[in-house]
């Protein structure tokens, strides 16, 4: 199986089993307990049927929007996830350059592998920072100012991590950051050379916007759940996310509110947009989807702070539906981990590639000429 071969979600995620170590693949892969959070969040865009108008004469379509202060080229973008030069030695500079080519946002974590400074100077796409709330005050104030230093646009303050997820496929496989060898891991490292080679002769693996403070992830092996328990603020309340807003004083999402309660807090405390999300289904299984909660939370806040639908992303027509529900954007991160692990830049360019291009074609096949002409009046609910 080579990059031509793959033309769906599957198809990288295939590729991706086939060039990573298995510690690495089911990190991209796995989430929390028996998994059902992680199959439902694809699962719940086929509870609804899109209703498509036909002689509607549509040859173009504009799929631009403005989210979070800045105007994009298409309403899908790449959610912000951490460790990515493990899956790819390229990492965060392959899928930045990918978010460039495509005109949308692009997100880093602050367990990214590469350092804040570097994509504020060299990402000319619109740039989000995804903030984790550590123990150690001086590490967020410090990740907060290198921010606005390196001129990132938003921030994303990451709410549904104060402990770690009991993601099981890691604790079998014994995944750390970074890689800690084993018997077991060690015959699946020398199984994939490619990999092997690259993470040991290229670039030393680190967590640069976290170095500065702290050891653990880079130069002390933990697994991330370890990492989320030990070193993150288990206390963080609504008052430390309006201080953080205060802190910050520019465009503020918050990631993983998943109930409209949350979501009219958030308004409250003057978030611009906020990311309904369950982490991918690595935190609580047995939750909801992102897409079942969308409406619920749409009708609570969507006139008044912009709702982005975060997860289970698989196919174009998944975004069309979001947006139909009254979503401004959706993101993922799957959805490009698996083409970063297969190929690189040019994996995540391709598969960003198929998934604009069933957008536009959905979008032709539904009828609609721009974002705007999508409502609830064009689905249907099983």
């Amino acid at each position: 199986m080579k990059l031509s071969d793959c033309h769906n979600t599957e198809d990288f995620r295939r590729l991706a089993k086939r060039r990573l170590p298995y510690p690495v693949f089911h990190y991209i892969d796995g989430a929390a307990d028996d998994e059902i959070t992680k199959a439902r969040n694809t699962a719940a865009f086929d509870d609804c049927d899109l209703i498509p108008r036909v002689l509607a004469g549509v040859e173009q379509v504009d799929m631009r929007t403005t989210l979070m202060g800045r105007e994009v080229a298409m309403p899908l973008f790449f959610s912000p996830t951490a460790l990515q030069r493990l899956f790819h030695w390229q990492g965060e500079r392959a899928v930045g350059a990918a978010a460039e080519k495509f005109g949308t946002w692009f997100g880093i974590s602050s367990l990214a592998t590469v350092s804040i400074e570097e994509v504020g100077r060299t990402v000319r796409a619109p740039k989000l920072f995804q903030l984790y709330v550590h123990k150690d005050e001086g590490l967020n104030r410090s990740m907060i100012e290198r921010c606005k230093d390196a001129g990132f646009d938003a921030i994303a303050l990451t709410v549904d991590t104060i402990v770690g997820g009991n993601r099981e496929r890691c604790l079998r496989t014994g995944f750390t950051s970074p890689p800690r060898l084993t018997p077991a891991s060690a015959v699946s490292f020398a199984a994939h050379p490619g990999w092997t080679l690259n993470y040991l002769f290229r670039e030393g693996f680190a967590l640069p916007n976290l170095q500065t403070h702290v050891s653990q992830g880079t130069k002390v092996a933990l697994s991330v759940a370890d990492y989320f328990n030990t070193m993150l603020d288990q206390s963080m309340d609504w008052k430390a996310a309006e201080r953080i807003r205060g802190d910050w004083g520019g465009q503020l999402c918050l990631k993983g509110v998943m109930s409209a309660e949350d979501a009219r807090r958030a308004v409250d405390i003057g978030a611009t947009a906020i990311m309904v999300s369950n982490h991918g289904g690595r935190q609580l299984d047995g939750s909801r989807a992102p897409f079942d909660q969308l409406a619920e939370i749409v009708d609570a806040v969507g006139d008044r702070i912009e709702v982005i639908c975060d997860g289970g992303v698989r196919r174009g027509t998944h975004v069309l539906k979001a947006l139909s529900v009254g979503a401004k954007a959706c993101s993922g991160g799957r959805l490009y981990l698996y083409a970063l692990a297969a190929a690189g830049q040019p994996g995540v360019e391709r598969a960003m590639g198929k998934l604009r291009d069933e957008i536009e074609r959905g979008m032709k096949l539904m009828g609609a000429r721009s974002l705007a002409d999508l409502g609830r009046d064009n689905l249907r609910w099983r």
